[in-house]
């Protein structure tokens, strides 16, 4: 497939707040975002990740901030919206790209037997040996994480009467992946929520729409899909052979989507969530 793309979306005027910021995916949206016009706040905990992403926004000509922030502490969003307003402007797009995944919220087998649980090796975890902890982290991080950005800085797009939203959901919302249980319980939250987040906020003039990307080789998942060698795992082999496409994504194949959700090219479209999966969702493995 060629990977030649049109990306021509003028988003100047407008500012984007990108949380999740410093990872593979959400850096590149705010690097897209950019270089369409928009100046852009890249979020996240770990200032290094964030401060190399909006250095190399303005090393290409653009305008960002790294913006160091916890999506949730309610109060370090309120002093962030503060510095972005006052630096670049009220937000007018919202990506929501903070999300993740926790091993102690994760099993790590497949399935559960009644020999298993009658001897359960160590390091191994069934259903019933998820922890709390992990469980509360992931709902936290994907659904608070989604949900408070949206209340700080979707309120002054509602009071003046534009702005977009872009929730950032999953394969794992449509059917549940197995192993990550809570995760895709969590994504599938996000799904619900940009519904009804759209039709509540859709007498303000914002949009809210997702994107559900396929799969991608990520910090979080490469050592789950992928061999020291750099060949496939079992699990990432399970994946190819269900994704029509027959590649992983790159982070570059989301901008197309993103550009024209945050672009007014998508003005009347509010409450979907747009699969960029090279097919993995439309195959019935037949």
């Amino acid at each position: 497939m060629s990977n030649t793309m049109d990306l021509s979306v003028d988003l100047s005027g407008k500012v984007a707040l990108v949380t999740g910021g410093g990872g593979i995916l959400c850096s590149q949206m705010a690097k897209d975002l950019a270089a369409s016009g928009a100046a852009v706040a890249v979020m996240s905990r770990t200032q290094s990740k964030i401060q190399a992403v909006a250095d190399a926004i303005t090393a290409a000509g653009g305008k960002a901030i790294a913006v160091s922030c916890d999506v949730l502490d309610r109060d370090a969003l309120e002093a962030a919206r503060e510095r972005i307003e006052s630096e670049l402007g009220p937000v007018d797009i919202l990506v929501n790209g903070a999300g993740g995944n926790h091993p102690l919220g994760t099993a790590t087998v497949n399935h559960c037997s009644a020999a298993l649980l009658d001897d359960t090796p160590e390091g191994t975890r069934t259903f019933f040996d998820l922890d709390l902890e992990g469980v509360s982290f992931v709902f936290n991080v994907n659904v608070i994480g989604t949900l408070l950005p949206s209340q700080i800085f979707a309120r002054s797009m509602a009071q003046r009467g534009e702005g977009c939203i872009i929730n950032i959901s999953s394969m794992s919302a449509y059917t549940a992946l197995t192993r990550v249980g809570a995760y895709s319980a969590a994504k599938a939250a996000i799904n619900n929520f940009t519904g009804w987040l759209a039709v509540h906020l859709s007498k303000c003039g914002v949009r809210v729409n997702a994107i559900a990307p396929g799969f991608f080789l990520t910090e979080q998942n490469r050592a789950l899909l992928t061999t020291e060698d750099g060949g496939l795992s079992e699990r990432g082999q399970t994946i190819m052979d269900s994704t029509p496409i027959g590649e992983f994504g790159n982070p570059e194949d989301l901008s197309g989507t993103l550009l024209w959700l945050a672009s007014s090219s998508s003005r009347f479209i509010t409450g979907t969530v747009i699969p960029v999966d090279g097919g993995f969702n439309a195959f019935s493995g037949v």
